[in-house]
């Protein structure tokens, strides 16, 4: 597996923050981001049951182009 680095949050400075990477093999988004709390999770479940082997998280706003810079990378690459 190799994942293609897009970008991290721009506000994060040195320490670990959100991020996304695009699986240059399976072209699926990988995400890094902050744990989603109790309130948030909660309400998601309302809509789609969350598995033990799955996690709610959250991305914030200001990562927006680098998420469609990421879904750009994953369908281009479709695309040749």
């Amino acid at each position: 597996m190799a994942l293609r680095f897009v970008g991290k949050d721009p506000e994060s400075g040195d320490h670990g923050s959100p991020a996304v990477w695009v699986d240059e093999e399976t072209r699926d988004l990988v995400l890094q981001g902050w744990k989603a709390d109790q309130p948030t999770t909660g309400e998601t479940s309302v809509d789609v049951r969350l598995p033990e082997h799955e996690s709610v998280i959250r991305v914030p706003k200001r990562m927006v182009p680098l998420l469609r810079e990421a879904l750009d990378v994953a369908e281009l690459d479709q695309l040749r």
